[in-house]
């Protein structure tokens, strides 16, 4: 990784927050890999080729009357980069049950302890997204069920769905990083049943899970429900999360023409995430 070169764009944002959790979601969704927050907004990084220059085009935030943003950007060098997110990287924990912690963190007391080095992929926890995902695995039943992880990113739900007893995953994301990180991560936590895939909805033919976690953005969730309800079991539960609250009706109205009915919300700072089942 040393000779890899990456662009940081530096955003101011005003007010702070939701705009910076908003702006680091979108952002990662556009190919950014990894974000330090600051007292004035974020810092994002992209691989220099990975970037063009429209790459700000469909970040939605930038158009909001409800936020001041403004950024600058430059090349920057690879060297300090394990240093710099040690140093911004905290661990979390969700319903005092659960931590997401780095190798360097001490070991917790929570019930379950699930240790991630993100590198360059999203999905610690740390988002409003993940993070609800997150709740809704620790609130379900996962004994000895068939999972599917889709867009696993950093592969922590499915670390969690196994400690939770799932005893059958894939997790599948289309970014080469997400998968090489993810493989690390499921050795890291000693998981065995989990099975790490790269690509889209198409690896999905002939599948079925009985339930599915689906952390993506909201064009990719509508494009591929019908793959979703077509591997899902009867009685089968599907998460579904990377959107905003007023993405819900048109989210809703497909599952509803695949039979999938609504059964729970959780919300966070304007992020959703649903609970459908079938």
């Amino acid at each position: 990784m040393s000779n890899i070169v990456y662009i940081g764009y530096y955003f101011k944002v005003e007010p702070l927050q939701p705009g910076v959790e908003i702006l680091i979601a979108e952002l990662g969704y556009a190919g950014f890999e990894s974000f330090v927050e600051t007292q004035e907004g974020v810092t994002a990084y992209i691989q220099k080729e990975e970037w063009y220059d429209s790459i700000l085009n469909d970040i939605q935030i930038l158009n909001s009357d409800e936020f001041e943003i403004s950024y600058t950007f430059e090349d920057i060098a690879q060297t300090n980069w394990n240093a710099e997110w040690e140093k911004s990287f905290r661990p979390i924990v969700v319903n005092n049950e659960c931590t997401v912690r780095a190798p360097f963190h001490d070991k917790p007391n929570t019930k379950y302890d699930i240790v991630i080095e993100p590198k360059m992929s999203f999905g610690t926890g740390h988002h409003e997204t993940t993070h609800m995902m997150i709740q809704y695995i620790l609130q379900n039943d996962f004994q000895n069920k068939a999972v599917l992880d889709m867009g696993c990113g950093t592969g922590v739900l499915a670390v969690l769905a196994e400690k939770k007893g799932a005893n059958q995953l894939d997790a599948i994301d289309i970014d080469n990083w997400c998968y090489l990180n993810s493989l690390e991560n499921i050795e890291r936590n000693n998981c065995s049943n989990i099975s790490v895939l790269e690509g889209d909805a198409s690896l999905l033919k002939g599948k079925k899970y009985d339930i599915i976690i689906a952390n993506i953005n909201r064009n990719i969730l509508l494009n591929d429900l019908e793959t979703y309800t077509n591997c899902l079991n009867p009685n089968g539960i599907l998460f579904l999360s990377g959107f905003y609250n007023n993405d819900i009706p048109i989210i809703e109205a497909e599952c509803n023409k695949h039979m999938l009915k609504l059964k729970e919300k959780i919300e966070k700072n304007n992020w959703v995430a649903l609970k459908f089942l079938n």
